[in-house]
């Protein structure tokens, strides 16, 4: 095996494992209203939400090429397919030190703004070309858009709700909540699966094309079921620290709102990934359709502590993980060749 496969090889793998990761740390994004409301038990809320993402990755290659598409790597200054794929490789590694410190903390922070961070801190620490059109339209925009619309959505839907069952017995829209929970967790970790498990295809596709191995024309169908089958896997093991954290220490939900939250929420991720094939958080616009259904109830219910905490990490995730993938390219550098 010559030197190049070996590292195509490498690189692949690790970008399983944070295809894993992802799917540990947003697990608790499709369902953790769906069991903080008991709508559905943990279990076969992990298990229907672990069959529905590689269902989701099925769907669609849209967003995998907006992430193939963040930085040339044929623009890499560095000699041969060995310095390309290091670039990739230090991307990895900062996107994935990064899920793993906010999921020890149990902050729901983007697995998919620590890709994009550590895939543009690779490039910038290697001088490698970075498309910044493709991270203003692509990331940038919708990265703000999609929790706007999150909390607008919720905060609409849930109203509406309110308003139409005014006179009707609470107990009983409740009780028919909790199983319209069950469809709307569902849709939600359909999108979870189109949208997260694209992102680890792009990568994929980046290393082939660094080894010389694709022309990235296309997404292969081994990486599309690779991906799908690694994202599933990560989902069925649980995230169990920031499901807390969503379920419960923003706001107590209750199943009308969690519903409002969910439906919002996929119909937001579907939007981004079919409409514009933008790689949008599914973290950011959970959390935020959460906090929009929360408000209904009153303003002050919604923790709002908690929820700046969870800002702020929106803020610092893709800096964080450029920082950490620029410092890994050039520790990589001294020990590859």
């Amino acid at each position: 095996m010559d030197q190049t496969l070996a590292m195509v090889i490498a690189v692949v793998v690790i970008a399983l494992i944070f295809d894993y990761t992802n799917g540990f740390h947003d697990a608790a994004n499709a369902i953790a209203t769906s069991i903080s409301t008991r709508a559905l038990t943990p279990r076969i809320a992990l298990a229907m939400a672990a069959v529905l993402n590689f269902v989701g990755a099925m769907l669609g290659v849209g967003v995998a090429k907006t992430i193939q598409g963040i930085i040339d790597i044929d623009t890499a200054p560095g000699e041969g397919s060995a310095h390309a794929l290091t670039i990739v490789l230090a991307a990895l590694v900062g996107a994935i030190t990064w899920n793993l410190l906010t999921w020890y903390f149990g902050i729901p922070s983007s697995s998919s703004h620590a890709l994009i961070g550590g895939i543009v801190g690779a490039g910038l620490a290697s001088a490698t070309t970075v498309e910044w059109d493709t991270m203003v339209e692509k990331v940038a925009i919708p990265m703000i858009l999609s929790p706007l619309l999150g909390f607008l959505g919720a905060f609409l839907i849930m109203t509406a709700i309110m308003w139409i069952f005014r006179r009707a017995n609470p107990l009983r829209v409740s009780r028919g909540f909790r199983h319209a929970q069950t469809v709307s967790a569902a849709a939600m970790s359909l999108g979870h699966g189109l949208q997260d498990a694209q992102k680890t295809m792009g990568v994929i596709v980046l290393a082939l094309v660094a080894g010389g191995y694709a022309d990235g024309d296309d997404v292969p169908l081994w990486v599309i079921f690779a991906a799908g089958t690694a994202i599933a896997l990560g989902t069925y093991s649980g995230g169990w620290r920031i499901m807390r954290t969503l379920g419960r220490r923003i706001i107590d939900l209750d199943p009308p709102r969690g519903f409002a939250a969910e439906a919002t929420a996929a119909t937001v991720l579907y939007g981004m990934a079919i409409g514009l094939q933008a790689p949008v958080s599914t973290t950011h616009t959970i959390t935020s359709a959460i906090m929009g259904s929360g408000a209904t109830k009153r303003f002050s219910a919604v923790r709002w502590g908690v929820a700046k905490g969870i800002v702020v990490a929106w803020i610092i995730t893709i800096p964080a993980a450029a920082s950490v993938a620029a410092v890994t390219y050039f520790v990589a550098r001294i020990f590859l060749p």
